[in-house]
């Protein structure tokens, strides 16, 4: 007979982006809890997950396993200092890139690419083999080509006319500067839509910003055309956005195959928590 410990496993997975925190807990019975609030500095997460655990009135014993696809993390050393921070939310934890989790949500194990363009911007590719490449994704100080901060960045001189660089400077040292210029991004697309030129053309150049990661990463995997790509974040979450991608690729001579998503970063961590817990089930 399955203990009271075994039966009561909820399975969690978390996804802290660059904007949004989201959360969906799931036990074997069927019942659902969910999370989506702004998202908070990884270090910060622990307690604002035990905060929802409390409002939940689920205690830590009772989960399973606790996924967390995060932002801000790719290297071993990484994944083991988030996860020392976790532990203690769950009888197993587990850290992953949240553009990992994304990959693996949209394309499965299928060969392919993951193009996420949000708050920042990134290609994650897998080969027929397997293995896993990457381009961009190096945070909006070297990188983001072509994502919302880089828009935001790139219209802020016209969304923001006529204010001091006193005013400038106090946003640049606000603590959630990144995602205040990202969120002017909407703003410069629907101009751009509306025919100003300024903005057509800082669209079109994240357009072609985004193409060109595809292009780099299709060729370092050696996906042969056409290459399966599919998309996640915010900006591609719009249809004609994504369509300016499309033909700047083709127009680079890039065959594309889109493909819908399956799922999302926080399906992928869910499916993998309760995977987790699967494995360590005792036999009935």
């Amino acid at each position: 007979m399955r203990s009271r410990k075994a039966r009561a496993a909820w399975a969690i997975g978390c996804d802290l982006g660059g904007t949004t925190l989201r959360v969906l807990a799931r036990d074997p019975t069927g019942r659902r809890r969910r999370l989506r609030a702004p998202a908070v500095p990884l270090a910060a997460l622990p307690a604002r997950l035990r905060a929802a655990l409390r409002g939940w009135a689920i205690r830590p014993d009772e989960v399973g396993a606790l996924v967390v696809a995060s932002r801000g993390v790719w290297t071993p050393a990484e994944r083991r200092a988030a996860t020392a921070r976790l532990r203690g939310l769950g009888r197993r934890v587990r850290v992953l890139s949240d553009v990992e989790a994304a990959r693996d949500g949209a394309l499965g194990d299928r060969p392919g690419i993951l193009l996420l363009a949000g708050t920042g911007s990134i290609a994650l590719g897998r080969d027929r083999r397997g293995k896993l490449g990457r381009a961009g994704g190096l945070g909006p100080l070297l990188g983001d080509e072509g994502s919302a901060f880089w828009i935001g960045r790139a219209w802020l001189p016209i969304a923001r006319r006529g204010a001091g660089a006193l005013a400038l400077r106090r946003l640049a040292l606000r603590p959630d500067a990144v995602a205040r210029v990202a969120a002017l991004a909407p703003a410069a697309v629907r101009a751009a839509r509306s025919g100003h030129p300024i903005a057509q053309a800082i669209v079109v150049g994240a357009h072609v910003a985004l193409a060109e990661l595809v292009a780099d990463l299709a060729g370092r995997l050696r996906l042969r055309p056409p290459v399966p790509v599919s998309w996640a974040g915010g900006l591609l979450e719009d249809p004609r956005f994504r369509a300016g991608v499309w033909l700047a690729a083709r127009n680079a001579g890039l065959r594309l195959a889109p493909t819908p998503p399956r799922g999302t970063a926080l399906d992928a961590a869910l499916r993998l928590a309760e995977r987790l817990i699967a494995r360590r089930a005792p036999a009935r």
